[in-house]
C-alpha cells in the first residue's frame, strides 16, 4: 500500500472508531492507565490490520515502506490517542530485534508485542556509566545450561509492567569495553529478578531499577552472537533518535497548536510563539527527512544524534513557552485548567537526558560528524 493510500484509509477508520479508541480517562492519566490505553489501542489498530503495515511478513506484518508505520504513530500521536513516549517502544526494540535475533525467535515474540499483549522494557543504562554502555558492568557467565546475569540496570522504562527485558550484559572483561557485551532477550517473570519502580519529577514511576540475582537466561535467548551486543545497540541506537521522535514531533505540533487555544488574551507573546513555531517546524522537517532516509534502507548511524539534540531543544522551548502563557496551569500543583500541562512541562525537563544525554549526542556530531577530536 502507498504512503497516500495508507494516510487517507487510516485517518477515515480513526474518525470512524474515534469512540471507540479514546481514553477512559481525562487529561494526562497515570503511566498505568497509559500502558493500558496503549494496549486498547495496539489491539485494535493490529487486528484492523493498520499496525502490520511496515513491518515484514515474519512477524506477521504485512510489508511495505517503515513510512506506513510512522504514519501510523504521528496520526495516534495527533490525536491524543496514546503517550508517544511510551508508545514507541516497539518502534525502539522491534527492527533491531528483528535484525539480529534468530527467526524463529523473533517469529514467535516481535507478533505479541505489535499488537499489544507484551510489554517489553530496554535494560542498558546503569548506575555510574549512564550513557557509557562501553562500561557497563551487569554480568553475564557461562554455565552449563545458559547464562546466569548478575548486576544492576537503572532508568528502566516501564519495567515494572514489562514482559521481556532487551538486555546488555558483559560477556567478556571490563577491560575488553565494548568489544565484550552481548545482548539477551529475558523473561522479567523469571526469579532473581527485582523491579524498584522510580517516582520521577512528574509525579509518575514510569523509570525503575532492575536487580538481577543469578538469573538464568537459557543460551537460545542471545540475540545475535555472543559478544555482538555492541552492534546490536549500535543498530538500536538510531531507531531510538529517529521513528521513536516522529511521533513525539507530532505530540509537540498539537500541543503547541493547543497552547495557543488555551492562551488568555495578551497572554502569548507573539514574537515567542513565531520562534517556538519555528524550532517546532524545523524539528519537524528534520525528522520526516530522517524517516524517508530510513524507509530508502540508507544507514542512519551517528546522524541522528542531530535529531536527538533538536527534540530536547524543541520540547523545553514549547513547554517553557506554556509556563510563560499559562503559570498557574504550569507551576501550581491542583491549579486551573488540565493537569497534563504542569506534569509535560515537568517531564519535558528530562528531554536533555533520556536516549542519551544532551551532552553524549553533541560530543557524537563534534567527533563522528565534524571530525572535530577522537572518539575515545
Amino acid at each position: 500500500m502507498d504512503l497516500d493510500t495508507f494516510r487517507k484509509s487510516l485517518d477515515d477508520w480513526l474518525d470512524g472508531h474515534a469512540d471507540e479508541l479514546a481514553p477512559a480517562y481525562p487529561g494526562h492519566g497515570t503511566v498505568e492507565l497509559q500502558v493500558e490505553q496503549i494496549a486498547k489501542v495496539r489491539h485494535l489498530t493490529h487486528d484492523a490490520g493498520w499496525a502490520r503495515w511496515g513491518w515484514p511478513g515474519q512477524v506477521g506484518g504485512l510489508g511495505g515502506s517503515g513510512l506506513l508505520r510512522a504514519y501510523l504513530s504521528e496520526a495516534l500521536s495527533s490525536r491524543d490517542l496514546v503517550e508517544s513516549g511510551l508508545y514507541s517502544m516497539p518502534e525502539v526494540l522491534g527492527p533491531s530485534f528483528i535484525t539480529f535475533a534468530r527467526p524463529e525467535l523473533s517469529a514467535a515474540m516481535v507478533p505479541p508485542l505489535l499488537r499489544g499483549d507484551e510489554v517489553w522494557c530496554q535494560g542498558f543504562s546503569e548506575p555510574g556509566t549512564g550513557s557509557n554502555l562501553g562500561m557497563l558492568t551487569c554480568r553475564a557467565a557461562r554455565a552449563e545450561d545458559g547464562w546466569r546475569v548478575t548486576g544492576q540496570k537503572v532508568w528502566t522504562s516501564l519495567a515494572q509492567m514489562a514482559d521481556r527485558c532487551v538486555l546488555l550484559a558483559r560477556t567478556g572483561t571490563l577491560e575488553s569495553a565494548h568489544r565484550g557485551i552481548t545482548a539477551l532477550f529475558v523473561d522479567m517473570a523469571t526469579p532473581g529478578i527485582s523491579v524498584r519502580p522510580l517516582d520521577t519529577m512528574h509525579g509518575e514511576p514510569e523509570f525503575c531499577e532492575v536487580f538481577f540475582d543469578d538469573v538464568p537466561v537459557p543460551f537460545a535467548r542471545t540475540i545475535g552472537e555472543e559478544g555482538q551486543g555492541w552492534a546490536f545497540a549500535m543498530d538500536l541506537l538510531p531507531y531510538e533518535r529517529s521513528t521513536a521522535l516522529w511521533q513525539r514531533a507530532a505530540f509537540l505540533h498539537r500541543r503547541l497548536q493547543q497552547l495557543v487555544e488555551a492562551a488568555p488574551p495578551g497572554a502569548l507573546d507573539p514574537t515567542a510563539l513565531g520562534e517556538v513555531a519555528q524550532l517546532v517546524h524545523a524539528f519537524r522537517a528534520r525528522s520526516r527527512a530522517t524517516q524517508h532516509r530510513l524507509a530508502a534502507g540508507e544507514d542512519l548511524g551517528s546522524v541522528t544524534s542531530i535529531d536527538k539534540v533538536a527534540l530536547a531543544t524543541v520540547e523545553q522551548a514549547v513547554f517553557d513557552l506554556a509556563e510563560e502563557t499559562l503559570p498557574d496551569e504550569v507551576l501550581l500543583a491542583g491549579g486551573p485548567g488540565p493537569e497534563r500541562w504542569r506534569k509535560e512541562f515537568l517531564y519535558s525537563r528530562a528531554a536533555t537526558i533520556y536516549g542519551g544525554s544532551a551532552e553524549i549526542q553533541r560530543n557524537i556530531i563534534a567527533r563522528r560528524l565534524l571530525e572535530l577530536g577522537n572518539d575515545r
